[in-house]
């Protein structure tokens, strides 16, 4: 907490001494903390926990200080509190079943997506409000519970479908994922209440979003058959570190299932947008047709992007009709169906979240470093081939394309070798998190208006960002200090060979000059994103009718500018 508040500059602590690594924060008359920390890339605080004085305690630290040095108002202290203890209560779940590097590094990857401790850069990175105890204990990835899904049926008055062109009926989709007797089970239920089977769209629900949201909210269109609860589908998922999104663990060939749930976590609330889930589809064959027309993404880099192949979006009759209601309230119903990353392997390979890299087990030993010792080769030999996998697919699409996915932990896949050599991407979660330059490209002319209406847009300057704060600060900062720790790579030098990996690659494409000027990721500094100053000082708890997004606040040096 300290840490990451230092970061954003919410919390301005002071030097202790000549000690460089000693600090000290005044938080009210008579009553210091002090601590040691060192200082990092992109002015990274890492604190040493075992040298907090006089407290450690997080919730001791926020009462002390709300009025003070945090500056907050009582009900976002309140809120706070809760989304803290609910972090908390999380961690601790997660210290009694963990596992040490070497067991981690033999599980596979939706098994080790249970096992991730959430985004360090958030401080309550688990609040989950909407989650009671029990429901915890039964969806959320910690848990590692696999759960059965139940399916409803909703009349097109309602729902609509898209897909892909392979996919372009809800039947072709229905015929993949679900068994024959499955489907002919949903379409007697419905023709049970007197409804043709064939005015009706299948979709599964999450069940927490069915009681708390669904249920009450669609009362009227559940009473009057246009909405009718089926069976369950008879497949087992696992919920992945999102929460909202399941993997199929009974035929992991099957699509992963992106669901809303009405939970506040993080910044917003886990809902799907009705026009994105629209169009998602249409991003995904936009996005899969760069890739498969350029030699470079298709041949060299094999890129893995995880389209969002199908669609249902279920519009609520009223809600939907009103701009200025929370937008909790538009998000309410619907499913996208992701393609599943295991058929995409080559024999031998496999794949891991990127969050799990900057991962610790409980005697310390960092998940990387285990996976660095069993390739065999030396730590910097090891990171340049990291780099050499991330980097080039995702400059490629800055660069040449003017598009940019959020490479945070998260929704970047890392794909090893049978020696755990890292060798190329995976990246999914494009509705929510592509976007693209406000400035005209002419490789945009041949966009779907479907995918341009909902795709958000950047001035270039900006679209960097997603680079840099989704990679480089959600990600490398936490790294690197690991990498010099255990790896004795000292952190210049990580920042050094990310460097070189960017300049290697401009160096293969001379003739997209003008574009590394455009989108100039090597500038002295960049803006600061913040996530929790958004929270505390701009938006709180506050309903909203829109999304919210990071906020920005000063600006911090950038590593990769160094010579």
């Amino acid at each position: 907490m300290l840490g990451e508040l230092a970061y954003e500059e919410v919390l301005t602590p002071e030097p202790d001494g000549d000690d460089p690594h000693s600090h000290r924060l005044t938080v009210a008359p008579g009553l210091t903390y002090r601590f040691r920390a060192r200082r990092g890339a992109y002015g990274h605080w890492r604190v040493d926990p075992e040298t907090i004085e006089p407290s450690a305690d997080p919730m001791l630290f926020v009462a002390r200080a709300h009025r003070t040095v945090l500056g907050l108002s009582g009900d976002t202290t309140g809120h706070l509190i809760r989304e803290l203890t609910a972090t908390l209560a999380a961690d601790t779940r997660l210290d009694e079943g963990a596992l040490s590097a070497a067991e981690l590094a033999d599980l596979g990857y939706a098994e080790l997506e249970g096992h991730q401790t959430g985004h360090p850069w958030l401080v309550a990175n688990k609040g989950r409000v909407g989650f009671s105890a029990r429901d915890t204990e039964r969806w959320a990835p910690e848990a590692r519970r696999p759960q059965r899904l139940p399916w409803i049926a909703v009349h097109r008055e309602l729902a609509a479908y898209r897909g892909v062109p392979r996919l372009d009926r809800p039947d072709h989709l229905y015929a993949e994922e679900l068994a024959p007797e499955t489907r002919a089970d949903f379409a007697r239920a419905v023709a049970a209440q007197g409804r043709d089977p064939e005015d009706y769209l299948w979709l599964p629900v999450h069940p927490w979003q069915w009681d708390e949201s669904i249920a009450p909210l669609f009362a009227q269109y559940i009473a009057d058959a246009r909405i009718i609860p089926l069976a369950e589908d008879g497949d087992l998922r696992l919920p992945q570190q999102s929460i909202r999104t399941f993997l199929n663990i009974s035929r992991p060939e099957a699509r992963t299932v992106k669901l809303p749930l009405s939970v506040l976590n993080t910044l917003v609330w886990r809902g799907l947008p009705t026009e994105r889930t629209l169009a998602a589809p249409a991003v995904t064959a936009w996005v899969h047709a760069l890739r498969d027309n350029d030699p470079f993404l298709r041949d060299e880099t094999r890129v893995i992007l995880l389209g969002e192949t199908a669609s249902v979006t279920v519009e609520h009759p009223v809600y939907d009709r009103l701009p200025d209601v929370p937008y909790q309230y538009r998000e309410l119903l619907g499913c996208i169906w992701r393609e599943s990353l295991l058929p995409q392997l080559d024999p031998g390979e496999r794949a891991r979240t990127l969050a799990s890299l900057i991962h610790t087990d409980p005697r310390g030993r960092s998940f990387t470093a285990e996976l660095v010792s069993r390739s065999g080769l030396a730590p910097e030999a090891w990171l340049r081939r990291l780099f050499a996998a991330l980097l080039p697919p995702l400059l490629h699409f800055l660069y040449r394309y003017g598009t940019v996915f959020s490479p945070h932990g998260e929704n970047a896949i890392v794909v090893f070798d049978e020696r755990d050599i890292p060798v190329r991407l995976a990246v999914k979660d494009f509705v929510d998190d592509v976007n693209i330059s406000a400035e005209p490209l002419p490789e945009h002319e041949g966009m779907p208006e479907t995918a341009r209406e909902v795709l958000l847009t950047e001035e270039p300057s900006f679209l960097t960002q997603f680079i840099h704060s989704g990679l480089f600060v959600g990600v490398f900062r936490y790294l690197a200090p690991l990498c010099e720790e255990q790896l004795g790579v000292e952190e210049d030098e990580f920042w050094s060979l990310v460097r070189q990996e960017i300049l290697r690659h401009q160096a293969r494409f001379p003739e997209d000059k003008e574009r590394f000027e455009t989108f100039d990721l090597l500038s002295p500094r960049i803006d600061r994103l913040c996530l929790n100053r958004n929270r505390l000082h701009l938006d709180g708890y506050r309903d909203r009718a829109d999304r919210p997004h990071a906020a920005v606040h000063g600006t911090v040096p950038n590593p990769l500018a160094r010579i």
